[in-house]
C-alpha cells in the first residue's frame, strides 16, 4: 500500500456491495483511504479475501474497521440507550463474539484496528452495567491485542469526561479513541473542540463529520446531521486543533444519509473543503 500523507483525505464506507464498486466510487471523487463499516447482518465468510484483492488494487489503506450490530436504532436518545454498542444486557454475548469475529476480519485484511460504539457509558464507575461493560472492553482489548490491533471506542454518546475516566478504568494498552466531533454536537455532550484537547492523548483516528444541536426543551431529541462545513462543528477550528495535536492520520469523512446520491455528492464536496482546510 501507499505510504498516506499526513491528515490524507479518507471517508467511512460500508461492506455489502461490490468490493471494486465501493473503491471506485470513493478514489472517483478524491478519496485515498478510509475506515470499513461492517453491518450486524454482513456475512464476513470469504470476505476478507474479497477486500484484500479489492483494496490492493486500489492502493486504498483502511485504518479501522467498525462493528455495527443487528438490532441497533438511532431513532432518538431512549432508543440508543436500548439498543445500541454493548450496554443492552441481553444482546452483551452475541456482540461481544462479533467484534472478535470482525477483528479477525481485519486481521486478515491488514487492518490495525476495529472500533464501535459502545453506548451511554453510565457516570456511576459502581453501576452493574459499568462494571460488566468495562469486562467487556478489556476482553475485546485483548482479543484484538493477539490481532496485533487496537480497539477504538468512538466519541459522542457521553461527556469526553466520563468517556476519559472509562478509559482510563478500563486500563489496556492497545484501547484508543476515534473522534467524532458531530456527535459531541448531536448528542450535546460537549463542545466538540474542547472534547478532542480532553481526549487528544488517546486519539488513534477521527471522523470529519458535521451537525446542528438537539433542539431545545426535547430531552430525547438528536440534533441533526448537517452536509460538512455547514453545522456547528466548525471544521476549520477542528482540523486546526488537530494540528495543533501533531494529529497526522486521516480525516475521515462520515456522511450518513439514506439517498447514496445524495451521499456521495456531500462526500465530494467535504473532500474539496478538506483540501482546502488541511
Amino acid at each position: 500500500m501507499q505510504p498516506l500523507r499526513d491528515l490524507e483525505i479518507g471517508a467511512v464506507f460500508w461492506a455489502g456491495r461490490d468490493p471494486g464498486e465501493t473503491l471506485g466510487e470513493l478514489t472517483a471523487i478524491g478519496v485515498r483511504c478510509g475506515q470499513i463499516g461492517i453491518p450486524g447482518d454482513f456475512s464476513l465468510v470469504g470476505a476478507a479475501d474479497r477486500w484484500k484483492t479489492a483494496l490492493q488494487a486500489e492502493d486504498f489503506p483502511v485504518v479501522t474497521a467498525f462493528c455495527a450490530y443487528n438490532g441497533e436504532s438511532y431513532a432518538d436518545i431512549p432508543t440508543v440507550r436500548q439498543t445500541v454498542g454493548f450496554i443492552p444486557r441481553d444482546t452483551r454475548e452475541e456482540r461481544e463474539k462479533r467484534t472478535c469475529a470482525v477483528s479477525d476480519f481485519a486481521r486478515e485484511v491488514g487492518i490495525p484496528s476495529i472500533g464501535t460504539h459502545i453506548g451511554f457509558v453510565p457516570e456511576d464507575d459502581t453501576n452493574l452495567d459499568y462494571l460488566a461493560v468495562r469486562g467487556m472492553v478489556r476482553r475485546v482489548c485483548d482479543y484484538a491485542a493477539r490481532n496485533k490491533q487496537t480497539f477504538a471506542l468512538e466519541t459522542g454518546q457521553e461527556s469526553a469526561d466520563t468517556l476519559l475516566r472509562f478509559f482510563i478504568d478500563v486500563n489496556r494498552e492497545n484501547l484508543r479513541i476515534n473522534f467524532d466531533p458531530a456527535n459531541m454536537v448531536l448528542y450535546g455532550t460537549g463542545d466538540p473542540i474542547d472534547a478532542l484537547g480532553t481526549l487528544a492523548l488517546h486519539v488513534v483516528s477521527v471522523h470529519c463529520k458535521d451537525a446542528d444541536w438537539p433542539p431545545k426543551g426535547i430531552p430525547s431529541a438528536l440534533g441533526e446531521e448537517k452536509p460538512l462545513g455547514q453545522g456547528a462543528v466548525g471544521m476549520e477550528r477542528f482540523v486546526r486543533k488537530l494540528k495543533s495535536m501533531d494529529f497526522k492520520g486521516p480525516l475521515n469523512i462520515e456522511r450518513e444519509v439514506p439517498d447514496p446520491a445524495q451521499r456521495l455528492r456531500d462526500i465530494a464536496m467535504a473532500v474539496k473543503l478538506l483540501e482546502k482546510l488541511r
